[in-house]
């Protein structure tokens, strides 16, 4: 009886051999440098130590000649000790993670990062939290090298926002190198994807500006209008806070074609103080990032409290509530960027004064199409007016 034939193994596709770039060699340089300075400290029987940025609000400034958040000159120090053991062994495991990861062109989702450390034996992560504190510990650590975690090689699990508009952005094959152009204004009733890694990309556009939109129903109907086609702009969906990649697409493809960017978000504390903000100037906790992750050149279109009035929208309001007022004094009271910016006192008072929010959904009360037809029209004529 003939034997069964196994089945043929698929053959796997050539990679290109890894070619490594100058922040491929310079977070190698950091990674065996930190390896060979404790390396030295053990062998002279002394305790060796890690110092990593302090991550707070308590710990940025604010200059307007910079434009964001600068991590100020406060550090912790981790020495080894038996308290410290497990978290130095983590640091060290988690960089040499990241050493092969470069070394192989290849990269880790936190999530991945986390399951990795499954086979550390007693040194493993307890959970994702734990491991994601030692992370943001390592990149704090590369920020000071001029490097983010990005360059580390550990992504975020979520993809960046969407993207439609005058515009081919220049991406590669991951396996040969090979140029890919991917039209943005192909994708029908779609849009194209910001990808977790972006410092490679380029960008070909004649667009007049980048409009950043909050959400993801006020951006697609932007989109199915072709908005950015009579407007000659590109579209950004942020879908709330943006992501990492999503603040580094924009500020990339700005400074490359020296694009203005307006954002276009709710009338709420929420947008204004934790949308508009981080993607301005960044966050307290990511301030030894924001140089990278932030974009200072951004203004604020709208919605704004004043917007209420004029536009007539005062009975498609909602009532702040006692999580939104918090929000607005905190920052009135406590957040550098608000306080080096007038205009924002006068309009978070505005807005506290009237006791409501409004939705840039609420412009459909004057038709579904208003928003495209007058509204946007009308607050393009005036930029001079955009808040900071």
């Amino acid at each position: 009886m003939a034997k069964d034939k196994e089945p043929e193994q698929p053959t796997p596709r050539s990679r290109r051999k890894p070619h490594l770039d100058a922040l491929d060699k310079k977070t190698l340089e950091l990674i065996n440098s930190t390896a060979e300075r404790v390396h030295k400290k053990i062998n002279a029987r002394t305790l060796p130590e890690l110092s990593f940025p302090e991550r707070s609000l308590g710990n940025v400034k604010y200059d307007l000649k910079i434009g964001y958040f600068e991590l100020g000159k406060g550090r912790k120090t981790r020495a080894l000790s038996v308290n410290t053991v497990k978290s130095f062994a983590q640091t060290l495991r988690l960089m040499s993670i990241s050493k092969e990861m470069v070394e192989n062109d290849d990269f880790a989702t936190k999530r991945e990062a986390y399951y990795v450390s499954k086979n550390w034996g007693d040194c493993k992560f307890d959970d994702q939290p734990e491991s994601d504190a030692v992370m943001d510990d390592i990149e704090a650590l590369a920020s000071l090298d001029g490097l983010s975690r990005e360059q580390l090689r550990f992504y975020p699990e979520e993809h960046g926002g969407s993207v439609a508009g005058k515009m081919i952005v220049i991406d590669r094959d991951p396996e040969t190198g090979a140029e890919v152009r991917i039209d943005c204004q192909g994708f029908g009733t779609g849009s194209y994807s910001i990808p977790h890694s972006v410092e490679h990309l380029k960008f070909e556009t004649d667009a007049k500006f980048i409009l950043a939109i909050e959400t993801g129903g006020m951006f697609q109907r932007l989109n199915n209008h072709k908005y950015w086609s009579s407007a000659s702009c590109i579209l950004v969906e942020t879908a709330g806070v943006p992501t990492r990649a999503t603040r580094r697409f924009v500020r990339i493809l700005a400074d490359q074609h020296k694009l203005p960017v307006y954002a276009f978000v709710d009338c709420d504390p929420y947008g204004i103080a934790n949308i508009y903000r981080t993607l301005k100037v960044g966050s307290g906790n990511m301030a030894h990032i924001n140089r990278f992750f932030c974009v200072p050149q951004a203004q604020f279109l709208g919605v704004t409290p004043q917007d209420i009035i004029d536009f007539k929208l005062q009975d498609a309001t909602h009532k702040l509530q006692e999580v939104d007022i918090k929000r607005a004094k905190d920052a009135l009271k406590n957040d550098p960027f608000f306080q080096a910016h007038k205009p924002w006192q006068k309009a978070l008072e505005m807005m506290l004064k009237m006791g409501v929010r409004a939705e840039q959904q609420a412009l459909a009360k004057w038709g579904l199409n208003y928003v495209i037809e007058e509204y946007l029209p009308a607050k393009l004529k005036n930029r001079k007016s955009f808040l900071p």
